[in-house]
């Protein structure tokens, strides 16, 4: 592709993709690969064994695939090795937007999770936990396999799959087991792991005329000939699984009012991206969020000159209220006219928020 590569300051989101054998994980990932809304992404397989039958049946249409075979990820002592491969898929020359580990069916995904976050690798970003459930076969799955309540319990994102072979009775069941671990995260329905990529990761920003000339992706190839199949222009319509929330509000938000949403915000809520404004609060900068799960992040920025200073937010989840999220996030503004806090306040928030800061929710850490 004709396309230049991520800027140095630009962080790759690192998604892991887990769940135990035979729930469909590499059925998602060859899905996503398909429908990877104009992103490169870069796929790492982590099988267990020393046949790597998973990694051969990942579709070649990407950018990088490092395949880790040999044994489990999570089981290694340190994360070196994970480390060296992201490293290179990191590099500028892989033009990389994504990456995906899908992790061993024998994985505890939350070492790999706590590999991420310990990593050195400045390029990289936590981009979420997705474990994938065989709807059919769940009973029995956690029946073999009870530690599967302790992976639903630190998902970000559960994809309910094979829907299609569960009743809706069956499905509610499931539902209230996920719940019933302590688990906060967006349970969204798929059939033959066709989840919409959107849920994810954005679809890719390309300046303009970038990509106007160059050649026919698999993607592109394949959505074709499924619309002439089909006779639909959209052959699936993905997004009927979750919602979505845009928030804008040019008054400055109040960092106590809006922390104390971000901590309390509903399950369901899977993602939140955007940029805040706390006005006085620090008047230089506008502040990046991004929430996956449990997990927050802030990063500030200096307003560009002459830029609009407002806060805009985009939330994304299954089963959320999006009437009551909007008023929530309007009561997190600040009170009165803006810049009226006393000099005080303003000290103190700049405390709060002059640096990058992780949030985590109580029992991240439990094992």
């Amino acid at each position: 592709m004709n396309a230049s590569p991520p800027s140095r300051a630009q962080q790759i989101p690192v998604i892991v993709l887990a769940g135990f054998l035979g729930s469909g994980k590499t059925t998602l990932l060859n899905h996503l690969l398909r429908h990877r809304a104009g992103n490169r992404i870069g796929v790492i397989v982590n099988d267990f064994g020393s046949i790597e039958i998973d990694a051969m049946t990942v579709s070649g249409q990407v950018g990088s695939t490092v395949s880790l075979g040999g044994g489990c990820l999570c089981c290694a002592v340190d994360a070196s090795e994970l480390d060296t491969y992201l490293e290179t898929l990191t590099r500028p020359s892989a033009r990389l937007d994504v990456i995906v580990i899908e992790a061993s069916g024998l994985a505890e995904p939350q070492e790999l999770v706590r590999m991420l976050l310990a990593s050195d690798n400045p390029h990289i970003l936590y981009g979420g936990l997705v474990e994938v459930v065989d709807a059919a076969e769940f009973g029995a799955t956690r029946r073999r396999h009870p530690e599967i309540d302790r992976h639903l319990a630190v998902a970000d994102l559960v994809v309910l799959n094979k829907t299609d072979r569960a009743g809706d009775g069956e499905q509610a069941r499931i539902r209230e087991a996920v719940a019933a671990t302590g688990s906060a995260a967006a349970v969204v329905p798929a059939t033959y792991g066709r989840v919409d990529p959107e849920l994810l990761f954005d679809p890719a920003l390309r300046p303009d005329g970038e990509e106007k000339a160059r050649q026919l992706t698999f993607e592109d190839l394949y959505l074709e000939e499924r619309a002439r199949e089909t006779g639909e222009e959209h052959a699936e319509h993905l997004h009927t699984a979750y919602e979505s929330v845009d928030f804008t509000s040019d008054v400055p938000m109040d960092p106590r009012r809006l922390m104390e949403f971000l901590d309390s915000r509903p399950g369901g809520l899977y993602r939140i991206k955007g940029y805040v404004d706390f006005g006085a609060g620090d008047a230089d900068h506008a502040y990046g969020v991004h929430a996956v799960g449990r997990f927050l992040r802030f990063a500030p920025r200096p307003w560009a000159r002459r830029e609009q200073r407002l806060t805009r937010l985009v939330l994304i989840g299954s089963g959320i209220d999006a009437q009551a999220l909007r008023k929530e996030l309007e009561g997190c503004r600040t009170p009165g006219e803006p810049g009226r806090e006393t000099a005080q306040d303003a000290a103190h928030e700049r405390s709060m928020w002059g640096v990058l800061r992780y949030v985590h929710r109580p029992g991240d850490d439990d094992a």
